[in-house]
């Protein structure tokens, strides 16, 4: 049965030198634009740039650049406070997934009263927010088309997610040149949560279809539409990461890497994902480490224990990453390894006794992999407490040889 949905941008212009479009983009949007950016804004002159040429074609621009990495609730109600003095017309997220994220959550304070966790989970939010235009600078996130903006709200154990296919952003505009300056590692932990959405929406449990199912759901698990970005994520990523990280200067590989974060931004923004973004939640709660960094580190272990149950599909990825072998069992498992080993020669770590997880703290993960219910129930293979326990010890001891 072909079954598919796509929710995108109204555009998405990708591209060497595209960014140098934003004026005519932005202009009939709105003439007053908010950027909400980072501390490297001031750094980078392309950054710089694209704000003097917003205002030399008349556009009156305010710069928040205070964003801070995973995203704390007290930063976004701060860049909220400078977007109602301002009062933009649009709102651009220029930088990282937490940049565009934050330009998410500013642009539905601007248009919805109440707290933030009014609009916590799926469908909270009522109506359009205000016209976001993200600019993305590093290749991971997929957040310029996605319909979730995360954040960490201190009331809460875990990072929280707001989804709604309101948040989607009005227009993409992607320019590799603009990650030439993006970090060896900042690049290899992007690029491997991008490979994990990819992974995760291809694999992700096919649900019985209905009219009703992406209306219901923003997440709607498998289908023939997010399928195809997953291929062409999966094809990208594959070829492209390890040159992008190991030579920064590859303008091919980053345009690679960009387009397959890209790709597997669209088709996770409709499947989801699965298992592996489940367990990182409580995960990184504990570590305190990057999102993208826990998500690669349990991708092969969550690739293992769910072998059984998507072996096309993980032989197809094997496929994809020019494994060869005979059989899709044997295909199946070369996938496997070959994540595992990609991920190794971006210099990540492969165990979360790597990234500092108390051992005592196991049990307290798995039941709290649970919490994230849109998560768990998209996994290919069902995922209890004590299932989600023996992904996570065998990820910190290193051995994925009993979870099949």
């Amino acid at each position: 049965m072909i079954f598919g949905t796509q929710r995108s941008p109204l555009a998405i212009y990708f591209g060497s030198g595209q960014r140098r479009a934003l004026p005519r983009i932005v202009r009939p949007i709105g003439q007053r634009a908010l950027i909400c950016s980072d501390s490297r804004f001031g750094d980078d002159p392309h950054l710089t740039a694209i704000r003097d040429d917003l205002s030399r074609s008349g556009v009156t621009v305010e710069v928040y650049d205070r964003t801070i990495a995973e995203l704390p609730l007290s930063c976004v109600e701060e860049a909220a406070g400078v977007a109602k003095d301002f009062g933009p017309a649009v709102v651009i997220g220029l930088g990282g997934g937490s940049c565009i994220d934050l330009a998410k959550l500013v642009a539905l304070k601007l248009a919805h009263e109440g707290p933030l966790s009014d609009f916590y989970g799926e469908f909270k939010v009522p109506g359009p927010v205000a016209p976001v235009i993200a600019v993305p600078t590093t290749s991971g996130t997929g957040s310029e088309v996605t319909p979730v903006a995360v954040l960490a709200d201190p009331d809460r154990a875990m990072k929280i997610g707001i989804s709604s296919p309101h948040l989607i952003p009005t227009v993409a505009v992607c320019d590799p040149e603009l990650t030439l300056t993006c970090p060896a590692r900042l690049t290899a932990i992007a690029g491997a949560d991008a490979l994990t959405h990819a992974i995760e929406a291809f694999t992700a449990r096919r649900r019985e279809v209905t009219s009703d199912l992406p209306l219901d759901h923003v997440f709607i698990g498998k289908n023939t539409m997010s399928d195809a970005f997953a291929r062409q994520a999966v094809a990208a990523l594959s070829k492209s990461l390890a040159r992008a990280v190991h030579d920064g200067q590859d303008l091919a590989a980053r345009e690679q890497t960009m387009y397959g974060a890209l790709a597997a931004g669209q088709a996770f923004g409709v499947a989801g994902t699965a298992a592996a973004h489940a367990i990182q939640y409580p995960i990184g709660a504990l570590t305190h480490t990057p999102h993208g960094l826990g998500v690669a580190v349990l991708m092969p272990y969550v690739m293992s224990f769910n072998r059984n149950a998507c072996v096309s599909e993980l032989a197809e990825i094997g496929r994809l990453f020019g494994v060869t072998a005979d059989g899709a069992d044997d295909l199946a498992d070369g996938s496997i390894e070959a994540v595992a080993s990609l991920f190794a020669s971006i210099g990540l770590p492969s165990t979360l006794e790597d990234l500092g997880l108390d051992p005592d703290r196991i049990g307290w993960s798995a039941e709290q992999t649970l919490a994230s219910a849109r998560l768990v129930k998209n996994n290919p293979r069902d995922l209890d407490r004590a299932a989600a326990e023996r992904i996570i010890r065998a990820a910190y001891s290193g051995d994925r040889s009993g979870l099949n």
